[in-house]
């Protein structure tokens, strides 16, 4: 516990772990000169990061609200500003932030930040959160029976962001959301950046040992050669589309990647769209960049192996730039299906690992634990 000087306001960041702390850890470095300069009368910001899996077990923004006043009123923080890669809905509607002037609290929701400049956008939502709530405190405030001060700055220049309803009985007394198609949008490229896709890559090894293998024995095959100078630009662009679907397909299927929702609501089967397009376009991200690397190592190898005399001797067409793109090419998809095969050999934990966040991995494994009826750890203080 700690008791903070009469002009300090010591600020908590508690963060989910990954990127949540990893965003919170940057932030806490500029964010008290930042809030010390826009802040009346002189005062100063202690700011402290915690990391702690404070959304385990739970989606529902009672609970979740309840365990960020106990955690403050446990340390005696002035504010504290909870983050998570969670997307959290509220009344059907996709939620940014909760705040409870009563408490000192907020919660953000990354994910509805989108998917760039998140480093910005989250310091911006919590300045004016933490600014809200600083004048709030100081002024007296007694929660919701008195108007909290609106975020109108923050609402405005992240439009489509924009207030939602709040229960008498909740522990929030403000709330912005997002919804609609832009919403949605919005939404998904920010869980699809918090999963970040790029990891997918390292992650299926095997898969990219059995392509390349497949990539070398294809480039060096006479019916390979003849094939590709058939094919039109068109039946590549179906080629691609083909063994990229593959690929995608049999990782999703394979790794038990797609997401049942046992709940029969309208909230729930539209959470369960939300998770399984994500989970759709960050696999297919990972793929497509393993894709465009085949590519590359395959024009490498080819440039390096073929000869034009052989070539021509089998295809009758001279080996100009165009047969080297259009080789490569078409070996890129042949390989891409051999790396579908491949990524069989992959486990399935370490698939989840590199195409999940931290967070997404630890809901998912509850989800397995309760069709197992496993017994669930319990949040630390319930």
């Amino acid at each position: 516990m700690r008791v903070s000087p009469r002009n300090v306001t010591v600020v908590a960041l508690l963060a989910d772990p990954d990127a949540p702390t990893e965003i919170a850890e940057r932030m806490a470095r500029m964010l008290p000169a930042r809030l010390a300069d826009k802040s009346d009368g002189g005062r100063r910001f202690e700011v402290e990061v915690v990391s702690e899996p404070f959304t385990a077990e739970t989606e529902d923004l009672g609970t979740l609200m309840r365990r960020i006043v106990d955690r403050g009123e446990a340390e005696r923080w002035d504010i504290v500003v909870a983050l998570t890669d969670l997307p959290l809905h509220s009344h059907g509607r996709k939620l940014v932030v909760d705040l409870s002037h009563e408490h000192g609290l907020a919660l953000l929701s990354l994910p509805t930040l989108g998917g760039w400049r998140l480093q910005t956008r989250a310091r911006r939502v919590v300045e004016e959160a933490v600014l809200g709530l600083a004048r709030a405190r100081a002024a007296g405030a007694e929660g919701p029976s008195q108007a909290p001060p609106p975020l109108a700055p923050f609402a405005g220049r992240l439009a489509p962001i924009r207030p939602g309803p709040v229960g008498e009985e909740e522990t929030a007394d403000l709330r912005y959301v997002v919804s609609g198609p832009r919403g949605y949008l919005r939404v998904l490229v920010g869980m699809v950046r918090a999963n970040r896709p790029w990891r997918l890559v390292p992650g299926l090894s095997k898969a990219l040992a059995a392509a390349l293998a497949t990539g070398a024995v294809a480039t060096v095959n006479s019916t390979i050669w003849s094939l590709s100078e058939s094919l039109s630009v068109p039946r590549l662009v179906i080629a691609t589309v083909g063994s990229v679907a593959l690929m995608i397909g049999w990782l999703i299927v394979d790794a038990q990647l797609w997401h049942r929702s046992a709940e029969a609501s309208r909230e729930a089967r539209q959470r369960a769209r939300l998770y399984n397009t994500s989970t759709i376009m960050t696999v297919g991200i990972g793929v497509l960049v393993c894709y465009a690397g085949l590519i590359v190592i395959n024009l490498v190898f080819a440039l390096f192996i073929l000869t034009d005399q052989v070539f021509t001797s089998v295809t009758r067409t001279p080996l100009h730039g165009t047969e080297y793109w259009t080789l490569s090419w078409f070996v890129a998809s042949v390989a891409t299906v051999g790396g579908a095969l491949g990524s069989g050999l992959e486990s399935d934990e370490a698939i989840r690992a590199a195409a999940y966040s931290k967070r997404e991995q630890q809901r998912r494994e509850m989800m397995l634990d309760d069709d197992g009826d496993q017994k669930k750890p319990s949040f630390v203080g319930e």
